[in-house]
């Protein structure tokens, strides 16, 4: 297994660091799952990440606590968006994983649009 990967398994949340048009990072904890050696993060279509992806696909992660507070060393990677069997895998996953709470959370992001898969490459 890869080293950086294994920096995750165990872990609840990921610090995902996208760049705004101008450069500027912002920095979001958000559920992550892994599936077959790669990162997946769900969010909603209407969210600033899928607008700071569709223009610059560069991201930093790490692991982090629920407040964002990292746990090791940042990571740079890029994210590609997932479609088709792959989106819905990742889906199934982060409803395995974080169980009732991902219920829960997608009745209160729902007004946010339709959930899109992102997976994340590490650059070497």
């Amino acid at each position: 297994m890869n080293d950086k990967l294994s920096l995750f398994l165990d872990q609840k949340y990921v610090n995902l660091e996208t760049y705004k048009k101008d450069g500027t990072s912002v920095r979001t904890p958000v559920w992550f799952m892994i599936d077959n050696g790669i990162i997946y993060v769900m969010t909603r279509e209407k969210t600033g990440k899928v607008k700071r992806l569709k223009n610059n696909q560069n991201i930093r992660i790490v692991p982090c606590s629920y407040t964002g507070e990292p746990k090791s060393e940042w990571i740079n990677g890029t994210a590609q968006k997932v479609t088709g069997k792959g989106a819905e895998n990742a889906i199934k996953l982060r409803k395995k994983k974080y169980g009732f709470s991902a219920r829960i959370a997608g009745l209160f992001t729902s007004q946010k649009g339709d959930p899109i898969v992102y997976s994340i490459e590490f650059n070497d």
